[in-house]
C-alpha cells in the first residue's frame, strides 16, 4: 500500500491499536503460476516481543500448498473505515476513504508436529478464550487432542511492518477537526471508529507528537 509522510504509523501507534482487540485479518500468500493470490480471513496471535505471528488453519487449505511453493506471506489487519465526501474536505472537493492498516511482511513456517500444534493452539486459547483456563489441547487426549491431525499450525517470522492511519493528516488541523464534525453528524458504520482515530491522529499533530 502506498504510504505517505503524513499517514505513516509508527511501532508504538500500531501495537496500541492492535491491542485493541484487532487480532483479526487477510493473510496472503502468492498463488501458483497464472493465478492469483491465496486469501485467507483468520484469526491470528501477534508476539512483538519476538518478532513472530501464529495461528492454525484446517489441514486441506490451499494455503499450505501456496506457502511450501513461496513461503513469502503477507498478514493485513484494516479497520476503522469509511467513506469521506468531497464537499466534507473542501477544494478541489475529492472525496477518499478513511482507514487504518497495518501489514506484516513474513516467512511463514509450517508447523505439523501434535505438540507444536498443541502448543500455538493453547496460546490461542489463553489469549481468545481466557475465561475457560482449564481448556487446553494436548496430543492424543480429549476431544482437542483428537482433532489435532486436521490441522495445522503457522508460524509467520515477521520482517517488515507496514502501517498507514489515513485520516487526512495533511489538511490543516481545523480542517480535520471540522471533519470529524461531520463524521459525528452522520454517525453511520463506522463514522465513531473513524472519528475517534481522526481525532487522536489530530492531537498528535497539535502536540507535536
Amino acid at each position: 500500500m502506498l504510504i505517505r509522510s503524513w499517514d505513516r504509523g509508527d511501532e508504538a501507534e500500531w501495537r496500541a491499536w492492535l491491542a485493541q482487540g484487532r487480532d483479526f485479518g487477510l493473510l496472503a500468500a502468492n498463488g501458483p503460476p497464472g493465478r492469483g493470490p491465496v486469501l485467507v480471513p483468520t484469526h491470528f496471535l501477534l508476539d512483538a516481543e519476538r518478532g513472530e505471528i501464529l495461528l492454525h488453519l484446517a489441514a486441506p487449505n490451499p494455503l499450505f500448498a501456496a506457502v511450501r511453493a513461496d513461503p513469502e506471506v503477507t498478514l493485513a489487519v484494516t479497520d476503522d473505515y469509511v467513506f469521506a465526501p468531497g464537499h466534507w474536505r473542501g477544494e478541489p472537493g475529492t472525496p477518499t476513504s478513511y482507514y487504518a492498516s497495518v501489514q506484516f511482511t513474513c516467512t511463514a513456517e509450517i508447523v505439523d508436529g501434535a505438540a507444536e500444534k498443541a502448543a500455538i493452539l493453547n496460546r490461542q486459547l489463553a489469549h481468545f478464550q481466557p475465561e475457560t483456563p482449564d481448556t487446553r489441547v494436548t496430543p492424543g487426549q480429549g476431544p482437542f487432542g483428537k482433532l489435532l491431525p486436521g490441522l495445522r499450525g503457522l508460524r509467520l517470522t515477521v520482517r517488515e511492518v507496514r502501517a498507514k492511519f489515513k485520516y487526512d493528516d495533511k489538511k490543516p488541523a481545523a480542517a480535520q477537526q471540522a471533519i470529524a464534525d461531520r463524521l459525528a453528524e452522520r454517525d453511520h458504520g463506522l463514522d465513531a471508529a473513524a472519528r475517534t482515530q481522526l481525532l487522536r491522529r489530530n492531537a498528535r499533530r497539535t502536540q507535536g507528537l
